[in-house]
């Protein structure tokens, strides 16, 4: 075979592999803004179909009386769903066991000293869970999860631990003789794209608050600290985000416009408030797990399993695509009396944001 022969067989392989990772015209386009502002969503018919299939929520539970025995009355130690009816608490323990743990059952959670013991950390972990499920639907219900609402089932899926999790990046080993500290990129990671953006936009933006921006609002040299380097950091976050919902930009930005509010979709605001709701669910509720948590559910750097916005959307716009789970499960839609004990930290309800308190970039 000469040359060009090879030549011209390589390149029907690449066009052919090329070919193999695309998928299947014709796509479908759902403009979402004003004509000429580029603000359209493009649908691949066939991925749309694979991830509806994904994002089925289960069939409910039949409702059960709220009237009888309260459970704190019946059971032992049961701190957060205590006020619930006997009935209710048994309907919502067989749900909750079939949203985290249907193979294991009750025994995940509960050991062989009874139901009352706290001898198994994952009851301890549960109990936290449920008062942060309360937490995010009364809380951020207006801003945030509205009308859709969260379950386990939202994040869990039917696993012990949900699929999309995350812990701090420490990064690559790095020979002596180079940094130990490196910038945090052009290393390729799923978590934003396969792209050599930075790899870990999480422990910055939701579970610290450093500014997400890409463009200053002040004129050089007035303090103006917007570098290249923050603005690969913003789109590292970005990438998760239309990752984890199935959108492109247009789909919380106006494309004429991307820093200004008022030009900005609604589905903007709603994304404001999800980020400072994943920050909370993080810093005063899942980091209270990491006392009693065994290595195994902790990352490399001793941290906890955390949450993000893939840990529910699941490459949803809306998580499920807005099966409305909790108005089967009104026990999970506002905080009880013992959650809100539970959790001793004091949390603060977000504000509308203002140029200046959002940075303009989010």
């Amino acid at each position: 075979m000469n040359k060009s022969m090879r030549l011209l067989g390589a390149g029907a392989l690449l066009v052919t592999l090329g070919l193999a990772g695309c998928e299947k015209p014709p796509v479908e386009v759902v403009q979402r803004g004003y004509r000429g502002t580029g603000m359209a969503q493009v649908i691949s018919p066939g991925s749309f179909k694979e991830s509806v299939a994904a994002n089925k929520a289960p069939d409910a539970i039949p409702a059960v009386p709220a009237s009888g025995p309260k459970a704190k009355d019946v059971y032992q130690n049961v701190q957060v769903l205590g006020d619930l009816s006997a009935g209710e608490f048994g309907r919502l323990m067989a749900a909750i066991t079939e949203w985290v743990s249907p193979e294991e059952g009750c025994t995940y959670c509960h050991g062989t000293d009874g139901f009352a013991s706290d001898d198994k950390y994952t009851k301890k972990v549960a109990r936290v869970m449920i008062a942060m499920t309360q937490r995010a639907n009364e809380e951020w219900g207006e801003k945030h999860t509205a009308p859709t609402g969260v379950t386990c089932y939202t994040c869990h899926r039917g696993q012990p631990v949900p699929e999309y999790v995350w812990t701090e990046n420490p990064g690559p080993k790095m020979a002596a003789a180079l940094a130990k500290h490196p910038t945090g990129q052009n290393i390729a990671t799923a978590a934003v794209g396969s792209t050599s953006l930075p790899y870990d936009p999480f422990t910055p933006y939701l579970e610290g608050d450093a500014d997400i921006r890409m463009a200053g609002d002040t004129a050089l040299p007035t303090g103006n600290r917007k570098s290249i380097k923050q603005t690969e950091w913003t789109y590292s976050l970005m990438m998760h985000f239309s990752q984890s919902l199935g959108v492109n930009c247009t789909y919380c930005h106006n494309s004429r416009a991307f820093a200004d509010w008022e030009q900005s979709p609604p589905t903007r605001l709603k994304a404001w408030h999800g980020i400072r709701m994943v920050r909370e669910m993080n810093n005063d509720y899942i980091g209270d797990t990491v006392d009693y948590l065994p290595d195994t559910r902790k990352g490399p750097m001793g941290d906890p399993l955390k949450l993000a916005c893939n840990t529910c959307h699941q490459g949803a716009y809306k998580p499920l695509y807005g099966a409305p789970m909790l108005k089967d499960y009104p026990n999970l839609a506002t905080q009880s009396a013992g959650s809100k004990k539970l959790i001793s930290a004091s949390v603060s309800s977000a504000q509308l944001p203002t140029a200046a308190a959002a940075g303009g970039g989010e």
